[in-house]
């Protein structure tokens, strides 16, 4: 932001010497970390079961900026929270979450498989999330394969309009996918809601790429292994914000923190407190 610099007067000269020694003081210290956005990937993910209430309570207790969800659909239309296409990885059942109905879904066990502490956690419904949190952590919204579920954008969409989350003042939403036509889908019913594009293809950080990128969203969310401070360079020049996933380790992080991005999506969220 350029500043008008009133030359011949003593006033202005004082006025500019202020703020230059102001934004020096206001420099962090060399070695202090950046404060970004702390993001707990299906919540507190390496300390209680992914997808759950215990995790996403645990992620809000460690003070995590935002849980991350997945959203996929039920047999009968519900929307729930699940990473995988199938329920054989996280639960005691089989199949794929679109072959199951909400009822179904719900009885399996989602939290024995992190530790007997948490047997019985279920998945949870969308719905019950944003209730749930929205006002107490913000929400990173994945919708995961919709190309597997045709209208899920405006189920999402309606479900936050319902609350008024559809809206800047409200508390923080980000939706985002690998899925960018869903994206650009999103960008279109909730002009005033964030949305992210995931990638962990390195052709996607291309100036080009990056630029038809910034048409529609808020948020380039890369996988850690392509960030360069050449690409959070591009993708900041272009007005967005750059999230990097996931983030297992403190060494993870802290080469996040080096590289400059606005938020880190792990699964340790106190390994992104800047206070380490």
């Amino acid at each position: 932001m350029s500043k008008k610099l009133l030359i011949g007067t003593g006033v202005a000269f004082s006025l500019l010497f202020s703020t230059f020694s102001q934004a020096f003081a206001e420099e962090p210290a060399t070695g202090e970390k950046k404060q970004v956005d702390n993001v707990a990937h299906r919540g507190a993910a390496g300390y209680a079961p992914e997808n759950t209430i215990a995790g996403f309570d645990l992620a809000v207790d460690m003070k995590a900026d935002y849980i991350e969800i997945d959203v996929q659909r039920s047999k009968d239309g519900e929307l729930v929270i699940i990473h995988d296409t199938t329920v054989d990885r996280t639960t005691d059942g089989t199949g794929k979450v679109g072959d199951l109905t909400l009822q179904q879904l719900q009885r399996l066990d989602a939290g024995s498989w992190k530790g007997e502490s948490f047997t019985g956690e279920s998945i949870p419904a969308f719905e019950e999330i944003l209730d749930r949190y929205h006002g107490k952590v913000g929400i990173l919204i994945e919708l995961k394969a919709p190309e597997l579920y045709p209208g899920i954008e405006e189920q999402v969409a309606e479900a936050l309009k319902e609350r008024n989350l559809d809206q800047p003042q409200n508390e923080k939403i980000i939706i985002q996918s690998f899925n960018f036509q869903s994206m650009k889908k999103m960008d279109q019913m909730l002009p005033k809601v964030p949305i992210g594009v995931l990638t962990s293809n390195r052709a996607h950080t291309t100036a080009e790429a990056l630029q038809e990128f910034s048409s529609y969203a808020d948020w380039f969310n890369p996988s850690y292994g392509i960030v360069t401070e050449g690409v959070v360079d591009k993708v900041h020049a272009l007005d967005m914000q750059i999230g990097s996933w996931t983030v297992r380790s403190q060494e993870a992080a802290d080469f996040l923190f080096d590289m400059n991005v606005d938020a880190i999506i792990t699964d340790y969220p106190d390994y992104v407190d800047p206070r380490n």
